[in-house]
């Protein structure tokens, strides 16, 4: 019924453009002071129900009608600004359509008409993303944090005056949320991210750097609060900058950023915390409880993860502390979850277990690097425990046995890992030859 509804109200625009591309507009009398002239306001009209039609069909996932009216659009009357509006919305029509190359190219349009519309931009940017044009989509991201710090006066129209003019008519959703454009705390984690995520670790430091500093100007400037952002959570953005000072070598600084995720975790998290499969309907938000518990979960990765960070740090710089993040996570107790794997269990606690076998496998090295090959076999079998079958764990665990002169067991160990391994026993057996 409303795949119907859509039809009818689709084909009802359909007829109104008609109706308005049939009107004939009688001549004007010369003596006749007009604010704007019927031909004028056709026009608009024409462009205004073209450029609605085509956002209601693009909403909707008709792309090839999105288009279509969308181009009809371009040709009409209206301002530079709103011409720029459509030529971005035609390059993201193009883009959901699998055409990158012809959103490129109505992307760049829209910039050659109005610079100052920097939603188009980072449209470009994205789709370089998506064709893994990282060179390219970097500059995108760079001349998009230059527009939005030199923060240009909004656009005006470049038409004259009409009192009827296309933007006045034109308000959508779907236009809002195209059009929208980044903060530059969200540009410069872009920034960040790409750069960390293409091994570009000096320039992904530089970017979180700056971004940190960004924060420290006030949150409610630099963050959108209303879910828009495409920003995740603060203290995520402060654990992959630990992780880009830790690649780049800056070890202590690393230990530094994870220690403000820590201490403005500590307060938050419960002693004991009661972990459920997650619920088959999800629960209101006005209930609290499930929302509390995942947001408790959260803390504690965050917390953890800082520990784990700030253990290969400390690993690095040639302290060999214990592993503060397992201390720390079994401090909290997780009631009602398992040994064995549930289907429905909360990525929180997925997370939280993943945490947990890299600290066993972290303490578990800096044990078998000071001898103490016992307490890290205990730890690699408990991190097998963990994650049954992790190549890591098995790896270290075949190591520690052989270390401790249990040969037997460890061969066993290797043979099984390998049988485990498909793919892998013929290169293992060329490397021992």
């Amino acid at each position: 019924s409303q795949d119907m509804g859509s039809a009818r109200c689709s084909e009802g625009e359909n007829k109104l453009l008609s109706l308005l591309k049939a009107w004939q507009v009688p001549p004007e009398e010369a003596s006749i002071p007009l604010a704007q002239s019927t031909k004028d306001l056709k026009e608009i009209l024409c462009t205004t129900a073209a450029f609605l039609q085509g956002l209601q069909e693009l909403e909707a996932g008709n792309f090839p009608t999105a288009f279509s009216l969308l181009q009809e659009a371009a040709g009409g009357f209206c301002s530079k600004r709103v011409l720029a509006q459509i030529y971005t919305c035609l390059g993201c029509c193009a883009s959901r359509m699998g055409k990158p190359q012809t959103a490129l190219q109505h992307l760049k349009r829209a910039l050659q008409v109005d610079f100052q519309c920097l939603s188009a931009l980072s449209h470009v940017a994205a789709v370089y993303h998506e064709l893994g044009e990282t060179e390219a989509e970097l500059q995108a991201l760079a001349l998009l944090y230059e527009a939005l710090e030199k923060k240009p006066p909004a656009a005006g129209s470049s038409s004259p005056y009409f009192l009827i003019r296309t933007e006045l008519l034109v308000h959508s959703p779907i236009l809002a949320s195209l059009l929208r454009c980044h903060y530059p705390s969200e540009v410069k984690y872009l920034l960040a991210q790409r750069c960390l995520q293409d091994g570009r670790v000096a320039d992904a430091v530089e970017h979180y750097l700056d971004f940190l500093a960004l924060l420290q100007e006030g949150l409610q400037q630099q963050v959108p609060l209303d879910g828009s952002s495409a920003l995740p959570r603060i203290p995520e953005v402060f654990l992959e900058a630990a992780s880009a000072l830790h690649q780049a070598g800056r070890h202590q600084d690393a230990i530094v950023v994870c220690e403000e995720v820590i201490s403005r975790t500590s307060d938050l998290i419960p002693r004991v915390l009661r972990v459920e499969e997650r619920p088959e309907e999800p629960e209101c938000p006005w209930l609290g409880s499930g929302l509390s518990q995942k947001e408790s979960l959260r803390c504690l990765a965050w917390r953890t993860a800082g520990y784990l960070h700030q253990g290969w740090a400390w690993a690095k710089l040639g302290d060999s502390k214990e592993a503060m993040c397992l201390s720390n996570l079994l401090q909290v107790q997780l009631c009602g979850f398992g040994v064995e794997p549930a289907e429905n269990v909360l990525p929180e606690v997925e997370v939280l277990q993943k945490i947990r076998l890299l600290a066993l496998i972290g303490r578990g090295m800096q044990f078998l690097e000071l001898g103490k090959h016992k307490k890290a076999l205990l730890d690699f079998q408990h991190g097998l425990q963990v994650s049954p079958g992790d190549p890591a764990a098995a790896c270290y665990l075949v190591q520690a046995l052989w270390e401790l002169n249990r040969k037997q067991e460890a061969a066993a160990h290797w043979q099984k890992f390998l049988r485990s391994s498909p793919g892998k026993e013929g290169q293992e057996e060329g490397q021992g030859r």
